[in-house]
């Protein structure tokens, strides 16, 4: 297998997050200093340059099924921009906290057309559910300390809300606790399992601690070299990959769960900064910090696919929804967009 060069260009700055449309029309890559750009994913022409957050965006989210593109920035605000019109179409401010982490709760149709539920939004301690419109439908009893973290479970029932000292389940429906999951640490990385089963943490003492909350079920797994930023489930929910050291791990989580099994150690020669499962299909994307991506296959005695070198250290990997292309970003501010070929 090979990893293709299909394009790549050069934002202003660090590039902070990436995200496709849900079409996979679009790439939009946010650069720290600001600006929100919007790329076709097929030529890598520079569609339009939105102006993003003051003082920079921290966040992207494309509002499911739609061509909506939500940002979070340091200026306190979420904003939402038109992508089709490439113009801002509404902005909420939240206060003076940075705004660091977005996530869309949602459902399916019976024909499987996703339905876009609340944006919910980080700034701070202060958790807040804003409507498709872009009105503000709740906010949030503030978190204790500073939320770190933020997953909203991929049937649409909740979304989890960490801090220092645990996680919080709200429902995603009438914003209510639904429980709290304590965990004394920090938490840097929330995931769900796509068969919304298994909630997982990535943590500071260095550890990945797991819960069935549907079960009252915990798990905890150590031995990390260091604190667990990077976290990512198969399409199956039954891979689980982690950072924390310079191998990323592969957790077993079918049946019980990953507890008393020994995990896969896929090789880097420097520590990881990033994991991702492919969307619909099996392959593992890592990155390490000296630049280099690798792509695996957990399933297979020989896992390793293909090894590229980038220049920079990577900052965001992202699949687009049909899992032919993986973008890239860097500390650089350089994005490359790559092609996976047998």
């Amino acid at each position: 297998m090979q990893l293709i060069k299909h394009w790549a260009t050069t934002l202003d700055d660090y590039t902070i997050d990436l995200a496709w449309s849900p079409d996979g029309a679009l790439l939009a890559a946010a650069s720290a200093a600001g600006p929100v750009s919007l790329f076709a994913a097929v030529t890598g022409k520079l569609n339009v340059e939105l102006p993003g957050h003051e003082h920079g965006t921290n966040c992207l989210a494309w509002m499911p099924g739609r061509g909506t593109l939500a940002s979070g920035g340091q200026d306190g605000a979420v904003k939402f921009w038109d992508a089709t019109a490439q113009q801002h179409i509404s902005t909420t401010s939240l206060g003076n906290a940075w705004v660091d982490h977005l996530s869309w709760s949602g459902g399916s149709l019976a024909g499987g057309e996703p339905v876009p539920g609340y944006l919910f939004a980080a700034a701070g301690r202060n958790l807040s559910a804003l409507r498709p419109d872009a009105t503000l439908a709740h906010r949030f009893t503030p978190a204790p300390k500073t939320i770190t973290a933020l997953a909203a479970q991929p049937a649409g029932g909740s979304v989890a809300a960490a801090h220092f000292g645990g996680v919080v389940l709200w429902d995603a429906d009438d914003f209510l606790v639904q429980k709290e999951l304590p965990y004394d640490n920090g938490i840097h990385a929330l995931v769900w399992s796509p068969d919304n089963k298994w909630l997982v943490s990535g943590n500071q003492d260095p550890s990945v601690h797991l819960w069935i909350p549907e079960e009252n079920i915990e798990l905890h797994m150590s031995g990390y070299e260091g604190k667990v930023k990077f976290l990512s489930f198969d399409h199956g929910s039954r891979w689980l990959a982690t950072s924390g050291g310079s191998d990323a791990c592969i957790w077993d989580c079918s049946g019980q769960g990953p507890e008393g099994r020994e995990p896969a150690m896929l090789p880097h020669e420097a520590p990881i900064c990033g994991v991702a499962f492919q969307n619909r299909h099996g392959l593992l994307a890592t990155a390490s910090t000296n630049g280099v991506v690798q792509l695996w296959s957990p399933e297979r005695q020989q896992p390793l696919r293909a090894t590229v070198k980038m220049p920079g250290t990577p900052t965001k990997l992202a699949w687009s929804p049909d899992d032919r292309l993986l973008a890239i970003g860097s500390d650089k501010g350089a994005v490359y967009v790559l092609k996976s070929e047998a």
